[in-house]
């Protein structure tokens, strides 16, 4: 499987993957980076955690703001990668 990171450093992942799928990633200076399934699902999941602290989301996603505001809380699409995110750095 393989995404191209876009000029903002972002990649298109709208959903988990398997977490043995080998990925790699072409970013947006030129380089590679070869990745699991494993590591960009944590990406993900700390992307949905941002997102969510950021609209005022609890951890399932349900608002805690009054009914007058709409969001579905529980997706994200894009996800922000780099190339040292496989060595545990955030």
């Amino acid at each position: 499987m393989h995404f191209q990171q876009d000029a903002e450093g972002f990649i298109r992942l709208p959903r988990h993957l398997p977490a043995g799928t080998a990925v790699t990633i072409t970013f947006s200076d030129g380089s590679t980076g070869e990745f699991t399934g494993r590591d960009l699902n944590a990406a993900y999941d700390r992307s949905l955690a941002e997102f969510r602290a950021g609209n005022n989301l609890d951890a399932k996603g349900f608002s805690r703001t009054p009914k007058a505001r709409t969001n579905s809380g529980n997706r994200i699409e894009f996800v922000r990668v780099h190339p040292d995110m496989a060595r545990g750095r955030a």
